[in-house]
């Protein structure tokens, strides 16, 4: 049994402009990472259905779940091996339906992480591919792979994301050199060949399979890849670039005209369904505007705002990617969707602090410069999220980000899992510090994540002050201001709200409003005035009448 609200919400129709998306928090959960029920160190899907009353008091509307399908786990399961089922790490499909229900009984909806762009050198097809015999039509090049034909040398100079060539060299069944395959991230990832028809038919196969389970949407990972410039040009990467391609233009493997036909496919699909189903893109890209284009009428309902995302704390900054968003977001109907901190970059706890440059993917670790200050990124965090959670759309947020919880840097080297760290030589530190296991009880084995204490990732001393029980019941607690701040936002409805600027005279600010309620965010160097009105919430404290810096306040307002 589901939740009536959402049972009734799932199968009547929605007027345009009210689906549930447009305002939704979403929260991610990062499965192996989120609770562990059978004590293996590794999180699985009943140690979250275990917790799913934790995130309805918490307030969220809808949970995005990375990856739990069948996988050899090369990339924390971004390696795919079987679209179509759940990986024995995780649990089973039994499990997943029990979780999918009780979601749906608490009133939550579930959108689950799909891998387009490329699969794991286990899946069927590329298992094929190696089997056939050269030129054959299995052979890789016609199959599931992108491949170009046998060469002595390396098909084009494109680097993989994780580091080192794009391309590896197969052995064909008679032991000889055979074709290069294409893989944009790890060597056991090869991209699938999506100008091939049956790559197509088998992606409407496998959302229809989760549809039918009943889930509430996708979040389609690399959703700026699939398509690839014809004849495969050389492409050099900006020595400072994110390694996504964010912040670079023309990259022939990210962004091509072509990739938008997969979505209008797909928003064909999902359209089959009641329930206004969602499809929300992982797309770094390098601007606003052309994010926005993922998101037209027929194509995806969603889209990262990696702009906002990858903002310094800088009031100019924040004012103008707000601003553009909205504008380019609206233009095409579109809301924006807000989003601070996820599993592949350095959480905002931490980020925020930073003092020295730290490009997407590349994260901190013990040798890093510009390391933060723990004190100035948790100020700072809860005052971005305050700020955040106060503009119309929707937003996501990232398990333990409402418990303040900041990158973990000290990780041995021995114990870091990310391929990042391996393909660069461990130049680059990687994901991982963002991926550590949250906790739950401050004197618990594992701080609640497990009953043994065995942990995938290790966890440090001071997440016991910072676990889930430890601040359940201090008003002043990060995890306490994030109720406030998802039950004020739902009660004012200002996810459907809209935005005005308020004037100011200074440039450190970021103030608005959204209905009746005005939003301050200093960002400068010295305390301001609260606003006249109500304090609905702050921040942090306030003093005799006065914002301290880094803080944010909802002040109501006549």
């Amino acid at each position: 049994m589901t939740s009536p609200a959402l049972d009734t919400a799932r199968a009547l129709p929605t007027a345009p402009g009210s689906e549930w998306w447009r305002s939704a928090v979403i929260y991610q959960i990062y499965p192996r990472s989120f609770a562990d029920a059978n004590g293996d160190g590794v999180g699985d899907l009943p140690g979250i259905t275990a917790h799913l009353r934790d995130l309805q008091t918490l307030g969220v509307d809808a949970v995005w779940l990375s990856p739990f399908m069948t996988s050899p786990q090369k990339d924390a399961g971004y390696d795919v091996a079987d679209y179509c089922d759940v990986d024995p790490l995780f649990g089973t499909l039994e499990d997943f339906d029990r979780m999918l229900e009780r979601a749906h009984e608490c009133g939550i909806r579930v959108i689950v992480d799909l891998v387009p762009n490329h699969s794991s050198d286990q899946h069927v097809w590329f298992q094929a591919a190696l089997a056939a015999d050269p030129g054959s039509p299995s052979g890789p090049a016609t199959c599931s792979a992108t491949a170009a034909a046998s060469t002595a040398s390396l098909p084009n100079n494109w680097e993989s994301v994780f580091g080192g060539p794009a391309w590896t060299r197969v052995t064909a069944p008679d032991g000889t050199p055979g074709q290069w395959y294409l893989h944009l991230f790890d060597a056991s990832q090869p991209d699938f060949d999506w100008t091939n028809p049956e790559v197509r038919a088998e992606f409407r196969r496998i959302l229809r399979f989760w549809l039918d389970r009943g889930v509430d949407g996708f979040r389609v990972d690399v959703a700026h890849g699939l398509i690839k410039a014809d004849g495969l040009p050389d492409y050099t990467p900006a020595v400072d670039g994110g390694s996504m391609g964010g912040d670079e233009t023309d990259v022939p493997y990210w962004g091509q005209e072509g990739v938008h036909d997969v979505y209008r496919d797909w928003h064909k699909v999902l359209a089959e369904y009641d329930g206004d189903r969602a499809l929300c893109a992982e797309a770094w890209l390098p601007t606003i505007a052309q994010t926005a284009l993922w998101v037209r009428p027929d194509e995806m309902n969603q889209a990262f705002n990696f702009g906002y995302l990858m903002s310094e704390w800088n009031a100019g900054a924040l004012r103008r990617v707000i601003a553009d968003s909205i504008r380019e977001y609206g233009a095409v109907g579109a809301p924006s969707t807000w989003v601070l901190s996820n599993h592949d970059v350095i959480r905002h706890a931490s980020r925020l602090a930073l003092t020295a440059d730290s490009p997407q993917g590349e994260g901190i670790g013990p040798n890093s410069p510009g390391k933060p200050d723990p004190v100035i990124g948790l100020r700072r965090a809860r005052a971005a999220t305050t700020l955040m959670l106060a503009l119309p759309g929707s937003a996501y947020l990232f398990q333990g980000e409402e418990l303040g919880l900041p990158e973990v840097i000290d990780i041995p080297d021995e114990a870091r899992q990310d391929p990042t760290w391996f393909r660069t030589g461990h130049q680059r530190y990687g994901r991982d510090g963002c991926r550590v296991p949250i906790p739950w009880r401050s004197d618990a084995p594992a701080y609640g994540f497990n009953t043994t204490g065995t942990s995938w990732l290790p966890q440090p001393a001071e997440w016991a002050r910072l676990a889930r029980d430890a601040q359940s019941q201090d008003p002043a607690s990060t995890l306490s201001l994030y109720r406030q701040l998802l039950a004020e936002r739902r009660t004012r409805g200002l996810g459907v709200g809209s935005l005005t600027w308020t004037d100011s005279e200074r440039t450190d600010v970021v103030a608005f409003r959204n209905g009746n309620v005005a939003v301050v965010a200093n960002i400068g160097a010295e305390p301001i005035p609260v606003p006249a009105g109500r304090v609905i919430l702050s921040s942090g404290p306030l003093a005799d009448g006065m914002l301290p810096v880094d803080t944010s306040v909802w002040v109501e307002t006549d």
